[in-house]
């Protein structure tokens, strides 16, 4: 949930980052209402008002995680392999390092947040969305990315999604750097790696995804990553797409859909054709709105943020306002708000100086490397 590369100026944004960042903003906004639709007796009360919405956002909107599974494979293979073959500056080692310390940093915070939140929320309200007490085996797991695979009880919403974002990315560099020694023994021929990704994408969706088990792993989700890379080096802005390349994917995703039609599959290829239609209009400028690029931004520090601000609102409103369904409907609308302005100051003070740090430190690391 995150934008690679460096900001561009306002105003100033390529097509193909304007695309994606309408795609990032709306998808995180889904995420958020569908949890706040789903967690608390807020919803409960203003369910009553519109039923269907609702129960939309409660049961079906959370599929929007499969626009950030396909975003983030693609922004992953610009960021890691642009035309498909590993970058020489990167060190896998260090750079999975970075990538942990990006996602963990702004976690230990949110969750320590969720802790607090969870324990006032305890005193005002029995509800089964509020967390138990938390010990120190459940941090430790959260904080190692291993909470889900250990069986250990989430501290706050969507924090799976943070386990399997570093999973998909560690998967990712493995094939990445196995196909750069294959490309050594062959520097002639194409890349390698888009085959890799490509094998690895028939794997999950042909078998893998139809395994619920094996949704707390990376080969679950690599379908729908895997995806965003291979258009990303297919369908690069500004260069000749490769029809044989995205027809064979196309292929992929059609067995797949006749093995077991799937929401989420279609989800994910919608996505990508998104994506695609993105990069086939470099000439054209921008027109996302500034709000949607700072959306964008703040959308993994929103992602993080809003589970534990709902529930403060949520014990709030529950102690101090009637159960009227149209006042626990605006209870629903300032957590949204509340969560979105507690997001864009966890990015503001947490999230943005992290990523300067390990610009910084990356820059560093690399003229060391160039003397």
């Amino acid at each position: 949930m995150e934008q690679a590369g460096r900001p561009t100026p306002r105003g100033s944004a390529s097509p193909r980052s304007a695309g994606i960042d309408a795609l990032k903003a709306i998808a995180c906004q889904l995420i958020v209402l569908h949890h706040l639709a789903f967690y608390g007796p807020m919803a409960d009360h203003a369910s009553v008002l519109w039923p269907a919405l609702f129960e939309f956002l409660a049961r079906d909107a959370r599929i929007a995680v499969q626009v950030f599974l396909v975003v983030g494979g693609a922004l992953a293979a610009r960021a890691l392999a642009p035309g498909g073959r590993l970058r020489v500056d990167v060190r896998p080692a260090r750079w999975l390092f970075d990538r942990y310390l990006r996602l963990t940093v702004p976690l230990a915070f949110a969750v320590g947040l969720a802790v607090v939140a969870a324990a006032i929320a305890r005193e005002v309200m029995d509800h089964p969305s509020v967390p138990g007490p938390a010990s120190v085996t459940q941090l430790l797991a959260h904080l190692l990315l291993l909470q889900d695979v250990l069986g250990v009880e989430a501290l706050s919403a969507g924090v799976w999604y943070v386990s399997i974002d570093f999973q998909l990315h560690a998967l990712l560099l493995a094939l990445l750097w196995m196909s750069a020694r294959i490309d050594a023994r062959r520097p002639h021929l194409p890349p390698f790696a888009p085959v890799c990704v490509g094998l690895g994408i028939a794997l999950s969706l042909w078998v893998v995804n139809r395994a619920p088990g094996w949704d707390i792993a990376a080969p679950y989700f690599f379908g729908a990553y895997g995806m965003g890379a291979l258009v990303a080096w297919w369908a690069p802005e500004g260069r000749a797409v490769s029809r044989r390349g995205l027809t064979a994917l196309a292929a992929v995703v059609a067995i797949a859909w006749w093995l077991e039609p799937r929401i989420r599959l279609a989800v994910a290829a919608a996505t990508a054709l998104c994506l695609l239609v993105i990069a086939s209009r470099p000439g054209r400028p921008a027109t996302a709105p500034r709000v949607v690029g700072w959306l964008a931004r703040i959308s993994y520090a929103v992602f993080l943020a809003h589970f534990p601000v709902g529930l403060l609102v949520n014990a709030i409103f529950e102690r101090h306002v009637p159960h009227d369904p149209g006042l626990q409907a605006a209870g629903v609308l300032v957590a949204w708000a509340v969560a979105i302005a507690a997001g864009d100051a966890l990015h503001r003070f947490v999230e943005r100086p992290l990523l300067h740090a390990l610009q910084r430190r990356r820059a560093r690391c690399g003229a060391g490397a160039a003397t």
